[in-house]
């Protein structure tokens, strides 16, 4: 049996890098999928893939900044299933790569309506369903909030309110029997950011790998974790694997900060 096996897991932002991977090694793992995403079209070239692995998936188009749109997404849920076991809170949009100086107040809110609010109205609207089960939350955040990168001002607070509004729900929610943890990745390597770095090297005359490299120097591992391995980090924390854990943040990042 995997360590998903019969459960219904929901996951918002299903892209083309993490969200697609978490989809299929969460139906490997024998769970049965709500995708979520704005772009329909790729969510449902990912539900035939899991399909393929012998698992259901729904495709739900969902903005996660429309409060209607969440709730159809949380009534379609129960509609195919009748229960949810997991949200994993995916969702993200590109940071503005300004410094907060140069940075508009529009963007700001904007990135706080995605990350923080966006994943609130998710738990929000599915901790009824969660109560029932005694499930698990998994907020996706990031490694901008262990440094201070001056283009990533903006991100960092959005990602930091993010994990404070975790803690805060885990202490809430544990009443219920609901867990909520958080997964911390910096880069993560994959099709998505190797597309990214030959971007930059042809911009700055260099090579894929010396791009690598200087990404991955201060990490005590010297490489990028894969979409693979951040998946399973997420996988563990929203599976019973971890039923006695709760308002924690588990790095994944090869050694490159220390919590």
């Amino acid at each position: 049996m995997g360590m998903l096996e019969n459960k219904v897991v929901v996951i918002s932002g299903v892209g083309p890098a993490l969200g697609t991977t978490l989809a299929r090694r969460c139906a490997l793992e024998g769970a049965d999928l709500v995708l979520a995403a704005r772009t329909v079209e790729r969510l449902e070239g990912v539900a035939a893939e899991i399909d393929r692995i012998g698992r259901r998936a729904v495709s739900v188009g969902t903005d996660i900044t429309d409060e209607a749109q969440v709730t159809n997404l949380v009534e379609k849920s129960l509609e195919a299933y009748g229960k949810v076991d997991v949200l994993i809170n995916n969702a993200f949009k590109v940071p503005s790569m300004k410094p907060l100086a140069k940075t508009s107040f529009e963007h700001i809110r904007e990135t706080f309506e995605l990350t923080v609010l966006g994943a609130l109205r998710l738990i929000q609207g599915l901790t009824p369903a969660l109560t029932e089960t005694k499930g698990s939350v998994v907020n996706v955040n990031s490694m901008v909030v262990r440094h201070s990168d001056p283009k990533q001002g903006a991100y960092k607070m959005a990602k930091s309110a993010l994990l404070a509004m975790s803690q805060s729900l885990a202490s809430e929610l544990g009443t219920q029997g609901i867990r909520v943890n958080s997964v911390l990745p910096g880069y993560i390597w994959g099709g998505t950011l190797q597309g990214y770095f030959e971007h930059q090297a042809g911009k700055y005359g260099t090579t894929v790998e010396e791009i690598y490299k200087a990404a991955a120097v201060n990490s005590d591992l010297k490489r990028l974790p894969t979409e693979d391995e951040v998946a399973s980090a997420i996988l563990f924390m929203a599976s019973d694997l971890s039923s006695g854990i709760t308002g924690q943040a588990l790095d994944v990042n090869c050694g490159e900060y220390k919590a």
